[in-house]
């Protein structure tokens, strides 16, 4: 390749010059599932919640929770085998789990954690962390991640995850030694590449702008779900007032005082429903929560994908480069202007000697570099394959997750309403009989 042309397109393959990036997915590609899902094997749960204190790494006193993973085999009809095998995990256990899931799958769309601090909330409902009706609700999601890891084709038979299910220690040492720390992109490197990419892959940038678009979607429709329910606690308390209000009545009228009292009976115990419907509705919120943070997850396998197709980017013109040096070196003629060639001519021409060593020394890195792209290539192209597969695999599970959660949230709001209906006819009654 001569000085003046442009380095190859991402993940084109040498042999043919086809270019995968930005053309269609190889038809036959297949995420490696292995065996049948984790989930057919084992029973998993996350049965409690416990409140510790304990030292931190700074040996400090802190207060966390602490939840109780439950496993259990299954025979080849489903049933369980044996007592269940216990442990517990902290919320920051789960974190790093996900975390090498991450690195270790980079084309696998991660299931996301539940929020570490509760946001999105009705004005009545409690932010702490510590809160117990907030810690359910996080238990609830956490054993919800693991039975998403658990049931991903590929993500289920990781050893590290495995082993986070039933080893009380040393499942934090084999983690360290998969080179978790050693295998992170930083986000300086990442943005670098989200902005210096030359032949930006289309399908990624449009799921980019997807992930975008879902997450602002979903975020808006939790903020209006939260002013909704503070204006629907606001109307139960109204019919609170009502029942107080019949109450006193009741004592002051002998003649309407059974009908009143029965009429306000019916407005307390209308609003005192108010809290348990709230919290039915915020596990509604949490199910939109997780494609909230799934998003997240979707952008992190675009910037996977940025950072291979700059690091083969990067790799192509270095082999240019060193292919015009060889080439400038064999002909003697400086092609373009450099500090080495400006020297040449202030000091003299390097002898033949030298100049044959440095030839043989550019043909070596150019075979090198050569080779390396086209690892490069094939590597990509993988990635390609599985990441879009595995995104296809997400958008069915999305689409049939938020389909079920929006029903059931519609018929638990059709239900509220006609109770609303019932208490104001039963109260209409008592008023007839007065």
């Amino acid at each position: 390749m001569s000085g003046g042309e442009e380095p190859a397109g991402l993940f084109d393959t040498e042999d043919t010059g086809e270019e995968i990036a930005g053309g269609d997915l190889i038809p036959g590609a297949e995420v490696m599932s292995g065996e049948e899902s984790l989930l057919k094997k084992f029973e998993i749960s996350v049965s409690e919640a416990e409140k510790r204190t304990g030292k931190n790494a700074m040996n400090m006193q802190e207060t966390y929770t602490a939840y109780l993973i439950e496993t259990r085999l299954l025979d080849a009809r489903g049933e369980g085998l044996g007592a269940l095998d216990c442990l517990w995990r902290r919320y920051s256990e789960f974190e790093l789990l996900r975390g090498y899931l991450c690195v270790s799958f980079p084309f696998v769309v991660v299931p996301p954690l539940p929020e570490k601090r509760a946001e999105f909330v009705w004005h009545k409902l409690s932010a702490d962390n510590m809160d117990p009706d907030f810690v359910e609700r996080r238990r609830i999601g956490l054993e919800n991640f693991l039975l998403r890891v658990a049931s991903h084709p590929v993500l289920c038979h990781d050893k590290i995850f495995t082993s986070f299910l039933n080893q009380e220690s040393g499942w934090k040492e084999a983690l360290n030694e998969a080179g978790l720390q050693g295998k992170t992109d930083s986000r300086l490197k990442s943005l670098s590449a989200t902005f210096r990419v030359k032949n930006p892959d289309k399908r990624f940038t449009e799921l980019k702008h997807y992930s975008d678009e879902l997450q602002s979607v979903i975020s808006h429709l939790l903020r209006v779900r939260a002013r909704v329910a503070d204006r629907l606690y606001g109307v139960y308390k109204v019919h609170g007032n009502y029942g107080r209000v019949f109450s006193e009545w009741s004592a002051i009228e002998k003649e309407m005082g059974d009908g009143l009292q029965s009429a306000g009976h019916h407005m307390d115990v209308y609003a005192a429903s108010i809290d348990d419907i709230l919290e039915e509705e915020e596990h509604y919120a949490d199910q939109l929560k997780e494609y909230l943070f799934y998003a997240e997850a979707l952008r992190a396998v675009c910037r996977k994908h940025e950072l291979m197709q700059y690091d083969l980017e990067m790799s192509a013109l270095d082999l240019v480069s060193k292919k015009q040096q060889c080439e400038e070196l064999a002909t003697g003629t400086v092609r373009t202007f450099s500090l080495k060639g400006m020297t040449s001519k202030l000091f003299g021409q390097e002898t033949p000697e030298q100049r044959e060593t440095k030839i043989k020394q550019l043909e070596e890195q150019i075979e090198e570099g050569e080779e390396q792209l086209k690892v490069q290539n094939e590597d990509g192209r993988d990635f390609v394959q599985n990441a879009w597969l595995e995104i296809e695999r997400f958008k069915d599970q999305k689409n049939r997750d938020l389909k079920e959660a929006l029903i059931n949230y519609a018929v638990m709001q059709i239900s509220m309403c006609k109770k609303g209906i019932q208490v104001w006819t039963n109260a209409k009654e008592c008023f007839s009989k007065m």
